[in-house]
C-alpha cells in the first residue's frame, strides 16, 4: 500500500496541473467555525469595505478557513494559498516564499504595522500563531504602494479581530504527538461607542515524531530514537485592543501584542561533513504597541493615522556537542539582539473627483539594532526610512477600473558602529486594469516596479569573520507583469488563474573580493551583482459539489532563473506545489476532511564544497480529520497529519515530522 501511495504522488502534481485551477481557500461547509469579525482599520486600503479589498493583487485567508484546516502558525496557514511555499532552514525557522521572493522581500505586517526584524529583515513564521487573527491578507508584486517601502515581492498583513456583540469569544484546546499542546481564548465586546478585544494563546511541544525509515547519517548520530531531539518549542502570545467609535466614519484603536518564544534547533542529520550546529534560543520575544485612527474629514475625505513602537529581543546560544551542557564561548556566541522600531504613517483618502478614489500615504520608520556579546564590543546601528506614495483608483466605465500609483522611498543610515553611513533612494510604481465581464467574472492585467533596501545585515555583517561589509549596497529592483482572471465560471465554483513574470535586477549576492581581513587573501562581500527572472502560473479553485461536498485547491508552477549565472541555482522554492482539501458533510453534525500537499523540484544548499546544491525528492503528504459538532457552538476534532509517515525534507538534513495524531476541542460564545 505504501509503495502504491509513493508512486501515485509522482504523478499527482503534473496531472493536477492540467486539470485543476486554484483560488483563495474557502471553507463553507455547515458546522464550520464561526467567522471572526474583521478589524477594518487593519487593512492598508482606506476605501476597502469591511473584510474585503478591491485590490486584485490581494488574496484573503480568513479565521474560519485557518481553523478548519488546523493551521496553528502563520507559516502553515499561508502555505495553502497559490504562489506560496514554505521552507524550513538550518536555524529551525519557517521561511515563507511568495512567487520565489523570500521574507526580506515580502515583509509581514500586523494591522498594517511592519513587524519584520530590523537587523536582517527576516521573521520566523513559526513564531506567529493564528489564534487571535481574523484574516491574513497576502499581496503579490502588484500590491498597493500604501504598504510602504521594501515590498519587492509583495506583503503579508495579519489582521486582528473586532467585536460586534456586547460579549463574544471562543476557546480552543488541543494536543498532538510529540507532547504538542495548545490553548487559546479570545474575548471581546461592544458597549456604546467603545469596544475591547483580548486574546491569549499557548503553543508548545517537546519534540516531534520521526518518519518511517529515517536515518541520522552523522558520524556521531544525535537522533537514534523515534522522536526528533532538540526540537522543543514554546510560544505564548497576548493581545489586547481598545477601540472608540464616536460617530459614523470615525474610529480609534489602541492595540498591544506580546509574544514570548523559545526553541531548540534540531541537529543536521545529512551526509555532509560540515554545518553541524548545536544551538538553542532561550528567548525569541517581540512586542508591538500601536495606535490606528480613522477620521472622516467631510463627506469625501478620510484620514487614517498609524503610530507604533515595536521591540524584538533574541538570544542564541551554541554548545560543543549534543549534550547541550558545555557552551561554545567565542566572539560570536552567545549572540544577543536588541532591536527597536518607531514609526508612523498617514493615509489621506479623497473621492471628491468624479470617478476617482485618491489615496496619499506618508511613512516614517526608525530602526535600531544593538548586538551584544560578552567578549566583543557592543555594535549598534540606526536606519531611518521614509516613503511617500500616491494611488488613484479610476472608474473608466461602469465595468472597468484602472489603479495607478507612484511612490518614492529613502533610507538613511544614521548610526553604524564603525562603518561609514550612507543613504539610498528608490522609486516604485503600479498600474492595474480590471475588466468586469459579468457581475461575478473579471479579468485583469497589471505591471509594477518595486524595490527593497538592503538590510543592516546585508550591508555591515562580517558573517563571523568570513565577509567584508559593504556600506554602499544599493536597493534591489523588480519589474512585475501579471495577467489573470477570477470569478464564478460555472455553478458552485470560484476560480482564479494568473500568469506572472518578474525580472529582478541588482539582486544582492555574495562575491569574492581580494582582502586580507578575513584570515586569508580573499573575503566574501554582498554586492548588487545578481539578475534573476521568476515566471509562473497560479491556479485556484473552490468548488461546491451538491449539498455535502466542498473541494478546494491551489496549484503553482514556478521557474526561477539566475540570469547572471544560469549554472547557479536559486534555492528553497519548489518548481511545482499543490494543495488540495476535500470536505464531506457526512451527517449534520459530522464533517470529514482530507488534505493533500505535494511538491516537486525544490533545490537547497548542501554543506559540501564539492557539491553546494542538492535537489530534494518530491513528495506527497496526506492528512485526515473528523470534525464532530454536537451543538452549533461546540466542536471536537480528531485527525492525523502525514498519514503515510513519509520521510520528506524542506532543507537538506532536516526531516519534517512523521505521522502525527492530534485532537482539538473548541467552544464559541
Amino acid at each position: 500500500m505504501r509503495t502504491v501511495w509513493m508512486r501515485a504522488c509522482r504523478f499527482v502534481v503534473p496531472l493536477t496541473a492540467l486539470l485543476l485551477p486554484i483560488p483563495s481557500i474557502a471553507a463553507e461547509a455547515s458546522g464550520a467555525p464561526a467567522q471572526a469579525p474583521v478589524f477594518t482599520l487593519g487593512s492598508v486600503d482606506v476605501h476597502a469595505r469591511r473584510g474585503t479589498s478591491p485590490v486584485v493583487a490581494e488574496t484573503v485567508l480568513d479565521a474560519e478557513q485557518i481553523q478548519s484546516l488546523d493551521r496553528n502558525t502563520v507559516g502553515e496557514a499561508v502555505n495553502v494559498l497559490p504562489g506560496v511555499s514554505l521552507a524550513r532552514n538550518s536555524r529551525n525557522e519557517d521561511m515563507v516564499y511568495l512567487r520565489g521572493f523570500d521574507a526580506r522581500q515580502v515583509p509581514v505586517f500586523l494591522d498594517g504595522i511592519p513587524l519584520y526584524v530590523p537587523y536582517d529583515g527576516y521573521v520566523d513564521f513559526a513564531r506567529f500563531t493564528t489564534f487571535d487573527l481574523a484574516q491574513i491578507q497576502v499581496a503579490n508584486g502588484g500590491a498597493s504602494l500604501l504598504y510602504g517601502p521594501n515590498i519587492l515581492g509583495g506583503a503579508i498583513n495579519l489582521v486582528s479581530r473586532r467585536p460586534q456583540q456586547p460579549f463574544e469569544g471562543d476557546m480552543r484546546v488541543g494536543m498532538a504527538d510529540g507532547g504538542e499542546r495548545k490553548a487559546a481564548i479570545n474575548l471581546g465586546g461592544r458597549h456604546g461607542d467603545w469596544y475591547y478585544q483580548l486574546g491569549w494563546s499557548l503553543l508548545k511541544a517537546d519534540d516531534f515524531p520521526l518518519p518511517d525509515g529515517f536515518q541520522d547519517y552523522k558520524r556521531t548520530p544525535t537522533d537514534t530514537g523515534s522522536a526528533r531531539q532538540n526540537a522543543d518549542r514554546e510560544d505564548r502570545r497576548f493581545s489586547v485592543k481598545l477601540g472608540y467609535t464616536p460617530r459614523e466614519g470615525d474610529e480609534y484603536a489602541l492595540g498591544y501584542a506580546r509574544q514570548d518564544g523559545r526553541k531548540g534547533n534540531p541537529v543536521y542529520t545529512g551526509t555532509a561533513r560540515s554545518g553541524i550546529r548545536y544551538w538553542r534560543w532561550p528567548y525569541w520575544d517581540k512586542d508591538s504597541l500601536y495606535f490606528i485612527g480613522n477620521t472622516q474629514l467631510g463627506a469625501n475625505t478620510t484620514l487614517r493615522t498609524r503610530a507604533y513602537r515595536d521591540t524584538y529581543g533574541n538570544r542564541l546560544e551554541a554548545y560543543t556537542d549534543g549534550s547541550y551542557s558545555v557552551p561554545l564561548e567565542n566572539s560570536s556566541f552567545p549572540s544577543i539582539y536588541d532591536d527597536r522600531t518607531l514609526g508612523a504613517s498617514l493615509t489621506l483618502a479623497n473621492t471628491s473627483l468624479q470617478r476617482h478614489a485618491l489615496q496619499l500615504a506618508v511613512h516614517y520608520k526608525q530602526d535600531e539594532h544593538e548586538e551584544r556579546n560578552p567578549r566583543s564590543p557592543t555594535k549598534d546601528y540606526r536606519d531611518v526610512t521614509t516613503s511617500v506614495a500616491l494611488e488613484d483608483r479610476i472608474a473608466l466605465t461602469a465595468t472597468s477600473d484602472l489603479r495607478v500609483g507612484i511612490g518614492h522611498d529613502r533610507r538613511e543610515a544614521r548610526r553604524v558602529y564603525q562603518w561609514p553611513t550612507g543613504s539610498a533612494d528608490a522609486t516604485n510604481a503600479v498600474l492595474e486594469y480590471v475588466q468586469q465581464i459579468a457581475p461575478d467574472q473579471q479579468w485583469y492585467a497589471s505591471a509594477a516596479r518595486r524595490t527593497r533596501f538592503p538590510t543592516i545585515k546585508d550591508r555591515y555583517s562580517a558573517r563571523m569573520g568570513a565577509a567584508l561589509p559593504n556600506p554602499d549596497l544599493k536597493p534591489e529592483h523588480a519589474n512585475h507583469l501579471e495577467l489573470g482572471l477570477r470569478g464564478q465560471w460555472w455553478a458552485g465554483s470560484q476560480l482564479q488563474a494568473s500568469l506572472f513574470h518578474s525580472r529582478i535586477d541588482d539582486l544582492i549576492q555574495n562575491a569574492v573580493v581580494a582582502s586580507n581581513t578575513c584570515g586569508g587573501s580573499t573575503c566574501n562581500q554582498a554586492q548588487n551583482i545578481g539578475r534573476a527572472r521568476h515566471v509562473g502560473v497560479e491556479l485556484g479553485l473552490h468548488q461546491q459539489l451538491g449539498d455535502r461536498w466542498n473541494l478546494e485547491g491551489s496549484y503553482t508552477w514556478l521557474r526561477r532563473t539566475n540570469l547572471e549565472n544560469p549554472d547557479v541555482a536559486l534555492l528553497d522554492s519548489p518548481r511545482q506545489r499543490l494543495f488540495l482539501a476535500a470536505d464531506w458533510q457526512m451527517l449534520p453534525e459530522l464533517r470529514l476532511q482530507a488534505t493533500l500537499e505535494a511538491e516537486q523540484g525544490r533545490k537547497v544548499s548542501y554543506a559540501d564544497t564539492s557539491r553546494p546544491v542538492r535537489a530534494l525528492p518530491g513528495f506527497g503528504v496526506l492528512g485526515l480529520k473528523a470534525n464532530w459538532m454536537p451543538r452549533a457552538d461546540l466542536g471536537f476534532d480528531l485527525g492525523v497529519r502525514n498519514v503515510g509517515d513519509k520521510w520528506y525534507e524542506l532543507a537538506d538534513g532536516y526531516p519534517m515530522p512523521g505521522r502525527t495524531w492530534f485532537a482539538n476541542a473548541s467552544w464559541s460564545f
